[in-house]
Parts: structure tokens; sequence; C-alpha cells
């Protein structure tokens, strides 16, 4: 039960900095290219390969 006393302010404490985390990237812009990684992994890149 003693255990309580330090896990409950560290699981706080952790969840606070995942949230804070979240919301940087929200404010940072990381989330505004929805669809480009989509196309990126769909696009046809014959030009690297014959550069191998």
């Amino acid at each position: 039960m003693n255990m309580l006393i330090y896990l409950i302010p560290i699981a706080l404490l952790m969840g606070g900095i995942g949230l804070a985390a979240f919301l940087w990237s929200l404010n940072s812009g990381q989330y505004e290219d929805l669809e480009g990684a989509a196309w990126r992994v769909l696009a046809d890149d014959d030009q690297e390969e014959t550069r191998r």
C-alpha cells in the first residue's frame, strides 16, 4: 500500500509528459500532411534504381 504513494505521482508525471509531447507535436505541424506519406509509398522511383 505504501508503494501507491510513489507509483501514482510517477504515473501522473509520465502521463503529463506524454500529453505535453503530443501537444508539442500538434503545434509543430507533425500531422499537417496526412496523405503525403501514402503517396510517397506508391510513387514509382525508377530513377533511384538506375543510380545503383
